[in-house]
């Protein structure tokens, strides 16, 4: 590359040497030239240091005779700031009034159109659908705004870009403002091939900034030339306009020389010469481009700091004025007073103008705030410690066994506390940083006038630090202290409340915001750790740059406000605290209870807080203040916080399952994407999740990358304010590397989804929250899921009760250990209503832990006298750990078994009986027949029995004899004794029965 340039200079001085003989051979009949018909510059530096002086005509062929070239000062030399080189007699020469210079520097600090050198490049490196690049950039560019350069807000990849070339080593700085992480700013230069300089992380990373205020961003360069790049990126997804990113004053250092000084831009001066820097001029005052001095505005007209030109004053109206509450007098009365705004613009002695209402009439001061007494002169004081008061009476000591309720309460606006201070920041210049942003009414205080529609007016309130109450001392929760206040904005633009918080005076973040018109609202703030914080409301009536003062009946109200255990607080009330027994000598004396212990109510002692309860954080009198866990969770020792210890058990149909689910207690992750913008940004979705175990700690952490190592010098005090969540469920945004032509993936507006636990358990609601079971397929494995119900107890704008979230378990085989975390099909960001959120953990280590009901025994055949028993799993197998399946069994057996013998003798004993029985009948009856032949026969021999026809009854004839048996035997004796009658003595008798009562006996 070095051997192009230098053929390329070489070809550059032979041209030049070329068309000076032309020029020289076409001007001999020319006049000589004079200091007006040309000017001078240096030739390239060659490679050890040195140049020449050259004179080059404004205009070819007008004169001749131009001064032969001469050495010129050294590559490396330079003016002092004020100073430029004047080329006649190459000396340092002092700027003349109404210009500037830097000496061996630049400095470009008007905006009114994209100076010179710098270009605004907008790039969009995602494809089309087609594969084209995306046209929706085109217009998106660096915008310049008069005192400063404003980003773009949109997707779009945006770079302003600036070549310099340096003799020796300078540095680049400009001012900043970077008051919103959901846009990627980042700051970094280029050599001549377009290779990236080597730059630490806090030369590359810019710093977020409070709202309204400028940093200064410092980067050393090397000689050569450095091509300086700003980019920035918005980052869209959460649908809400982003802030744009502020440049202004950027300087350069290390330019070899300044051969003219830099005339002040209209609107400032520069009185003496040797300047290096411009003035702006003061109100009501104006100056055009190089001025030395500044030219007052007629009584008519009106300029603001820095103006090129006055206006006309418009006549005052309604918008010019402002009411405020006076001082409470030693009578204690108050009235409401109407001022100007002030710088005040506007002309009251003019047709159709509006005066200055007048003053109101005199009324009766509020009370004082809560902690304070009135004195006879009518201000308030705050009570002496171990006293409290409700700002109606007097101060009292606290009885003895109670302690004062340290804190802040006001919500009584007569004065501004102490503690609070106003203020105006102006994103463009300082016209309003006299101004009071907020002002006292009574009973709210509310934002003030402005000097235009897009002032930050600010309203801050400093807390020293945290100091629990004695009784709270040994807790070991992550409640130090409070804040909650109520408001109410009432806009008609595109207002914002902005609640931010300073922790340790390092760092500044916004903790929650509000657009647009708000009903009055209660908003509170939990603070996690003890540290010295300064809260800030900050209200800006509309974004859009713009001068003017349209929207002044935008405001917002501030009703009350109240911060909880401040170490300097005072006492409004006093409670009861924890007493020492009675046996000890300072019985009597307050006590810290240990961790995880409430104050009895009877006997004002520490009583340990019951299994599975927790402390509610800000309440230990009674034993109420014990919490109980949700179903199916755990407290940990401390009584701090309820949790799973990834064990669950639900009996169901006689039948009680045991779930271990340990093997999920390790930090799972989950990624739902791509998704795009409306412009087609990619991004993605990532969730990390602590289930259980880990003694309650929220182990899953989610970090933005877009500023943390901007702010790795801030400590550990703010980082984990600014830059990380903890939590059971939390999310982030990323955007990946790929296709925006990033060097890393970015990751931002991490939230924390789930900060407490509230329970598990087999029903599909818990504590107001709803599973939506039927956003997931049904369960077909017979085993009921379990749902874990989490909770964000932070409101936000969107979500008035936090955000919650839902994991539900299934069991499912198929699945690893680990398994697959999803989320809804119909909710493909996991959430529906941006405020409940669903997911579905299918895994195998769900199943419920094995018993003998999950498995039968298969007994083998008979072989060589064993006999083999095994157990198997029921199939499907839904059971996991748990007991395992009993070895494989043998034992004796032989080949007919005893059951079977038994049975086949049985049946022979029984068919052998049976054969027997048959014959032995069938024998009987024979004999039967043979003697009932013989009996007929002995019959007919001894009396003739009458034939057939004559034994019958004659028609009419009534029967004359029956036969009764006396002792009625039964079939077979009858048979028996007809068998036996000529055979024995005994004979069986049978009663004949007629008329003549005659007896018939058969022997």
């Amino acid at each position: 590359m070095k051997e192009e340039s230098r053929g390329f200079c070489f070809l550059k001085c032979f041209l030049f040497i070329v068309s000076a003989r032309q020029w020289v051979s076409a001007s001999r009949n020319l006049r000589p030239c004079n200091e007006t018909d040309y000017y001078y510059e240096y030739t390239e530096c060659d490679s050890v240091g040195s140049r020449w002086r050259v004179a080059i005509p404004h205009n070819l062929g007008t004169c001749s005779a131009l001064p032969t070239p001469t050495r010129g000062t050294d590559c490396s030399f330079s003016c002092a700031a004020g100073e430029f080189l004047e080329m006649s007699a190459q000396q340092c020469t002092p700027c003349a009034a109404g210009s500037y210079s830097l000496g061996s520097g630049v400095r470009f600090d008007q905006w009114d159109t994209i100076p010179a050198g710098f270009t605004s490049l907008a790039t969009y490196m995602d494809p089309g659908p087609s594969g084209e690049e995306s046209q929706a950039c085109n217009s998106s560019s660096w915008t310049p705004q008069g005192v400063y350069l404003e980003s773009s807000r949109d997707e779009c990849t945006v770079s302003l870009v600036y070549a310099v070339h340096l003799e020796k080593q300078g540095s680049v700085s400009f001012s900043y403002q970077y008051p919103d992480n959901n846009i990627f700013f980042e700051f970094y230069v280029q050599n001549e091939q377009c290779q990236e300089m080597a730059q630490t992380d806090d030369q590359k990373w810019i710093k977020l900034t409070t709202n309204g205020e400028w940093d200064t961003h410092t980067v050393n360069l090397k000689s050569g030339t450095n091509i300086l790049y700003w980019r920035t990126t918005g980052i869209l997804v959460g649908g809400k306009m982003v802030k744009p990113v502020l440049l202004r004053n950027i300087q350069i250092e290390g330019v070899a020389y300044t051969s003219e000084c830099f005339p002040c831009r209209p609107g400032w001066f520069s009185s003496a010469p040797g300047s290096s820097s411009c003035q702006p001029c003061p109100r009501n005052t104006s100056s055009n481009k190089g001025a030395a001095s500044c030219t007052p505005c007629p009584d008519t007209q009106y300029s603001h700091e820095g103006w090129s030109q006055c206006k006309e004053r418009p006549p005052c109206s309604e918008k010019d004025y402002f009411q405020i509450h006076t001082a409470c007098d030693s009578e204690g009365k108050t009235q409401v007073m109407y001022r100007w705004v002030e710088p005040r613009i506007c002309e009251e002695n003019v047709t159709g103008a509006v005066a200055l209402p007048p003053t109101g009439a005199r009324e009766a001061c509020p009370p004082c705030n809560p902690g304070y007494y009135n004195t006879n002169d009518s201000t308030c004081f705050p009570c002496p410690p171990g006293t409290h008061s409700d700002g109606t009476s007097v101060c009292e000591e606290c009885p003895a066994g109670t302690e004062p309720v340290l804190g802040y309460e006001y919500k009584w606006w007569n004065v501004l506390p102490s503690n609070m201070k106003t203020s105006c920041f102006n994103v463009g210049n300082s016209k309003c940083d006299d101004m009071n942003g907020w002002e006292v009414a009574g009973d709210h205080i509310r934002s003030g006038a402005g000097g235009s529609d897009n002032d930050y007016l600010i309203l801050n309130l400093h807390v020293p630090g945290f100091k629990l109450p004695t009784s709270l001392a040994g807790m070991t929760g992550s409640e130090f202290g409070r804040i909650t206040f109520v408001f109410e904005t009432i806009c008609s633009a595109d207002c914002e409340l902005y609640f931010m918080m300073d922790v340790n005076r390092k760092s500044t973040t916004v903790v929650e915001s509000w657009e647009g018109s708000k009903e009055r609202q209660s908003y509170t703030h939990i603070m996690t750790r003890n540290a010295s914080v300064s809260y800030t409301w900050a209200f800006q009536r509309t974004n859009q740059a713009q001068d003017a003062r349209r929207y002044i009946t935008d405001v917002v109200i501030l009703y009350s406000v109240s911060v909880t255990n401040v170490q300097d607080g005072v006492a409004s009330a006093c409670r009861a605290c924890a007493l020492l027994s009675q046996s000890s000598q300072r019985s009597g004396s307050c006590i810290p209870c240990p961790a995880g212990f409430y104050i009895d109510r009877d006997t004002n002692r520490c009583q340990e807080c019951p299994p599975n309860t927790y402390l509610s954080g800000h309440h230990t009198y009674g034993e109420d203040a014990c919490l109980p866990c949700g179903p199916g969770s755990k407290s940990n020792k401390e009584h701090s916080r309820c949790y799973s210890d990834c064990s669950f058990s639900h009996t169901e149909n006689n039948r009680t399952l045991t779930f271990d689910l340990s093997s999920l207690s390790t930090v799972a992750s989950l990624t739902i994407g791509p998704s795009f913008t409306s412009k087609g940004t990619k991004y993605l979705h990532v969730f990390n999740v602590s289930l259980c175990g880990h003694q309650g700690k929220m182990a899953a952490v989610c970090t933005d990358n877009v500023t943390d190592l901007a702010n790795k010098d801030m400590g550990s005090d703010s980082t984990q304010f600014v830059n990380s969540v903890d939590s059971f469920i939390c999310q982030s945004t990323i955007i990946p590397a790929d296709g925006r032509g990033f060097r890393m993936a970015l990751a931002s507006q991490s939230i924390s989804l789930a900060d407490t636990f509230v329970g598990a358990t087999v029903d599909s609601d818990l504590d107001g929250i709803n599973a939506r079971p039927e956003l997931f397929s049904d369960n077909s494995k017979g085993i009921p899921d379990i749902n874990f119900f989490y909770r964000s107890t932070q409101a936000t704008g969107s979500c008035e009760r936090g955000r919650s979230a839902v994991m539900t378990i299934r069991c499912n085989p198929e699945k690893t250990d680990r398994g697959q975390l999803t989320v809804p099909s119909a909710c493909p960001a996991g959430t529906c209503d941006g405020c409940t959120f669903h997911f579905l953990w299918e895994s195998g280590s769900a199943c419920p832990s094995c018993t003998q009901d999950d498995y039968h025994q298969i007994e083998g055949a008979c072989k060589g006298g064993v006999q083999v028993t095994l157990s198997v799993w029921n199939e499907p197998k839904l059971c996991t750990k748990g007991m395992s399946l009993p070895a494989k069994s043998s034992a004796p057996c032989e080949a007919i078994a005893l059951w079977l013998k038994a049975g086949v003798g049985g049946g022979a004993f029984l068919a052998v009986l049976l054969v027997s029985l048959t014959f032995y009948f069938w024998k009987k009856n024979k004999r039967l027949e043979y003697k009932y032949s013989r009996l007929v026969m002995s019959a007919n021999k001894e009396c003739e029995l009458p034939v057939a026809d004559s034994c019958a009854l004659a028609e009419g004839e009534e029967p004359e004899d029956d036969v009764v048996y006396s002792h009625k035997p039964s079939l077979l004796g009858k048979l028996r004794a007809i068998a036996n009658k000529r055979e024995g003595d005994s004979s069986e008798s049978v009663q004949l029965k007629s008329s003549q009562s005659e007896r018939w006996v058969w022997g």
